[in-house]
């Protein structure tokens, strides 16, 4: 068995295991300080990563999130993070712990576009929610300078005092490559509801606005990554903004 063939199992036998962990296991809306994820896995990468996020008020209190994780690219097309995750609203409380993995599924420029998946699994500080798992295809396609991503995402929750729905939701984003130390671009979240029985457009909250992103070589393999965006209302269900940001050191 050649190598190439040996990781192309790896990986199909990886999809299969995160599928039925999906069918086995039990989303709500984007926080905060979500992101766009990529497929992209760099083997043997470290990194430090800081994500904040806010949204207009609600109430009488900001909704506010952040999110602070150490992450591994173990293998050529598994990379894996543990998040400790805190939100905001009047007063600081800690909120979930996460564990985050990617698997890269086809090489760069094999395909008209790179696949990857991220499985996604929470477990809050409120044991009433139960554990969450979010699992979904993660897709990048380059046009020129233009990169485009597109991800679809299912997210349950398990074990929750409340019923158990598998709701849909999706991120996108698009980044011209102006140079390195600055891109532009634009990104998107939103969610339907239940997968299979959309709600009425009016209660989906979608947002979407202009982004920035960037990286600075430091030396060896460190480097230091940021974007960051402002993301308006698209619909009545969604707060009027929300204002993104997130920082990478890879070393």
């Amino acid at each position: 068995m050649t190598a190439q063939r040996g990781r192309r199992i790896k990986r199909r036998l990886a999809v299969l295991a995160a599928a039925q962990a999906f069918v086995l296991a039990p989303l709500a809306y984007a926080d905060p300080d979500d992101y766009v994820a990529v497929p992209g896995v760099e083997y043997g990468e470290r990194e430090i990563e800081l994500r904040l996020g806010t949204v207009s008020a609600t109430d009488e209190h900001r909704q506010s999130a952040a999110s602070l994780a150490f992450g591994y690219g173990v293998t050529s097309w598994w990379a894996t993070e543990i998040y400790g995750k805190w939100h905001r609203s009047g007063a600081t409380s800690f909120d979930a712990i996460e564990w985050e993995n990617r698997f890269q599924l086809t090489e760069p420029g094999q395909y008209f576009a790179d696949f990857g998946l991220l499985v996604e699994i929470e477990r809050p500080r409120d044991r009433a929610e139960g554990y969450e798992l979010r699992i979904g295809p993660l897709m990048q396609k380059d046009f020129g300078p233009v990169q485009a991503n597109f991800n679809l995402l299912l997210e349950r929750h398990y074990h929750a005092s409340e019923p158990e729905e598998t709701e849909l939701g999706y991120q996108w984003q698009l980044r011209y490559r102006w140079r390195p130390e600055f891109d532009f671009g634009a990104q998107g979240f939103g969610d339907v509801g239940p997968w299979n029985d959309w709600e009425p457009r009016r209660e989906q909250p979608h947002i979407a606005g202009p982004a920035i992103f960037g990286r600075f070589n430091l030396g060896g393999r460190q480097v230091l990554k940021y974007d960051a965006a402002v993301l308006f209302k698209l619909t009545s269900a969604a707060p009027s903004t929300t204002l993104r940001a997130q920082l990478e050191y890879e070393f």
